[in-house]
């Protein structure tokens, strides 16, 4: 497969040789075509562009990302938790009480905890956070938003210049998210959140509106989706099913983690989508999801798989259960609702 690929190349023998030595010496085996074509990439930056502004925007778009995984990478294996909310939040909020409530119940049961680093709600998601369980990913501003005092560990502060790469960090490095009420950066990360859920170009989570007592925020908001966003066409019904509006810390909790009690993971592999879970399904569940989801399918069933080819290669929990489809990569509104069953006592 590694021989059949394209090269890409500089096209200067001599430079393309010095690249091809470099990324033998800069990384292993199985990442070394990567490292070729990343360093192809900023060769052909450095000869195609003679615009200063564009090298500084990728140069520090590039430190951002590789700070940012270094520091994330230790802590893979572990879930966590996005807190999106207002830097302008009072101490005395309900939204600021509701958040720290959650973030510390969160963390006592295991998950970590991630927020934008400034005040307001994101200082309430690391202030409840059990030391060493949070991260705080802080975006440089002329004004509002400094570090917030909570960050427990320094190491795990990360301070962004751009929007795009911590926003981008802040999906690939969670597995769940909560909003609580803010302003436009609040709704920028929600609705984004959404869109890329809504589109499959981020994988299923679980999205938690978290509505504090004696607040309508993510009500009222929810009424401008019915009445203009449903009803007008501009979305499906079933895109609903993509987030959850909740009243209580308790009922937050409990939708991340129903959620994740038999659904695992998910991979698309050559056209096919496997979904890996914690424990094998029943015959009989089987069957039904069968019969209700046939409409998500291009062709064929829902059926047991064992772990695919590329799974094996990269060996990517291969002591799980795994069902597979030829899903439409289209529905996925309705992927969130077979999860759901999938997930049922």
């Amino acid at each position: 497969m590694e021989k059949n690929r394209k090269e890409y190349e500089v096209g200067d023998q001599a430079i393309d040789s010095l690249i091809n030595e470099l990324a033998k010496r800069s990384s292993s085996v199985e990442t070394e075509h990567l490292l070729r074509e990343i360093l192809t990439t900023t060769v052909k930056l450095g000869m195609e562009s003679g615009d200063r502004g564009d090298l500084k925007l990728v140069n520090n778009a590039l430190k951002e990302l590789r700070y940012s995984f270094k520091i994330f990478f230790p802590y893979r294996a572990v879930k966590k938790v996005i807190i999106f909310g207002s830097a302008r939040s009072k101490k005395e909020s309900a939204e600021y009480k509701m958040a720290e409530a959650f973030s510390g119940k969160l963390t006592k049961k295991g998950y970590m905890i991630v927020t934008g680093g400034g005040p307001g709600v994101m200082e309430a998601g690391n202030k409840g956070a059990e030391i060493g369980k949070d991260f705080a990913l802080n975006i440089r501003l002329p004004f509002e938003q400094k570090p917030n005092p909570y960050v427990h560990e320094k190491d795990k502060l990360i301070n962004f210049k751009y929007f795009f790469t911590r926003k981008l960090i802040f999906v690939k490095e969670t597995d769940a998210t909560a909003l609580f009420p803010g302003g436009f950066g609040t709704q920028d990360e929600g609705l984004e959140m959404l869109t890329l859920i809504q589109t499959g170009k981020s994988r299923p989570r679980p999205v938690v509106l978290m509505e504090p007592k004696g607040s309508r925020y993510w009500s009222a908001w929810m009424d401008f989706v019915n009445n203009q966003l449903v009803k007008k066409g501009f979305i499906k019904k079933e895109d609903l099913n993509i987030f959850r509006i909740v009243k209580t810390v308790d009922q937050g909790i409990k939708y991340i983690e129903d959620f994740y009690r038999v659904y695992h993971s998910i991979r698309y592999v050559l056209g096919l989508t496997v979904l890996r879970l914690n424990k094998e399904i029943s015959g009989k569940k089987l069957k039904f999801i069968n019969q209700e989801f046939k409409d998500i399918l291009t062709s064929g069933e829902i059926k047991v798989s064992p772990p695919t080819k590329k799974e094996i290669l990269e060996n990517e929990f291969l002591n799980l259960p795994r069902l597979a489809m030829n899903f439409n990569l289209r529905d996925y509104g309705r992927l969130f609702e077979l999860i759901r069953v999938i997930n049922e006592v």
